[in-house]
């Protein structure tokens, strides 16, 4: 790849490229930053995202019901783990440099945004937002809503959120990394507190949540009342 080709892509789909410059590097070393616009820095760990599937994600993947589908999937490690499992997963990401680095690694990922049409509506089992993809889009809500469009009735979403020291809030985002700098774009931040309100908005309570390690995530199901309406 010439290096005129390799600045377009970083310019293009910066966080892909960094993904694939720390595969290639097996370091999982990265300068890339997320910095929201008060100048605060955003928590990013592309070393845990090129990795595999963590111990504390072993008791969220122990719940999910195939098909799975994995929404921002990065470099597919869950995929991974779950096929490993007998389960079969599908990961969903915008990236396509990412996609190309999931299906290095065997995973099935479709390349595309949540808010696009995506295959087989009404037939997963589970959908996967973990490593603060609840942020996607900038409004937990919407992105719930329409999630739940996707699964069957019985459908879970088993999704990550941060600690209850932070309140639902929206920000506007920028990566940066070596020079390079992407326009700002609005991302979410979702503490436990807040979870159960806005999944009752999108119609589904919070049938279970736990604390791994230092990383909080929940089960989300079908309001019963809002299916019987």
């Amino acid at each position: 790849m010439s290096v005129d080709a390799s600045a377009e892509l970083a310019a293009i789909d910066l966080y892909g490229a960094e993904l694939l410059r720390a595969a290639e590097e097996r370091s999982g070393a990265t300068a890339l930053r997320a910095i929201d616009e008060h100048g605060e820095e955003l928590p990013l760990a592309l070393e845990r995202y090129l990795g595999h599937a963590a111990a504390e994600e072993r008791g969220v993947l122990e719940r999910a019901v195939g098909p799975v589908l994995d929404i921002g999937c990065g470099p597919g490690r869950h995929i991974v783990a779950l096929e490993r499992q007998g389960v079969i997963a599908v990961g969903l990401d915008i990236s396509p440099l990412a996609v190309r680095l999931a299906r290095s690694r065997g995973a099935s990922v479709i390349e595309g945004s949540i808010f696009n049409r995506v295959p087989h509506a009404g037939y997963w089992g589970s959908a996967l937002l973990l490593d603060g993809n609840i942020g996607i889009g900038g409004a937990p809500f919407e992105l719930l809503a329409r999630v739940g469009s996707l699964l069957r009735p019985d459908g879970v979403i088993l999704v990550e959120v941060e600690g209850p020291n932070i309140r639902a809030h929206t920000l506007k985002v920028r990566l940066i990394a070596d020079g390079a700098s992407t326009h700002r774009f609005p991302w979410a931040r979702l503490g436990i507190e807040d979870l159960g309100a806005i999944a009752t908005r999108a119609g589904f309570v919070v049938s279970e949540h736990w604390k791994a390690g230092s990383r909080w995530f929940a089960a989300l199901t079908a309001d019963e009342r809002k299916l019987a309406a």
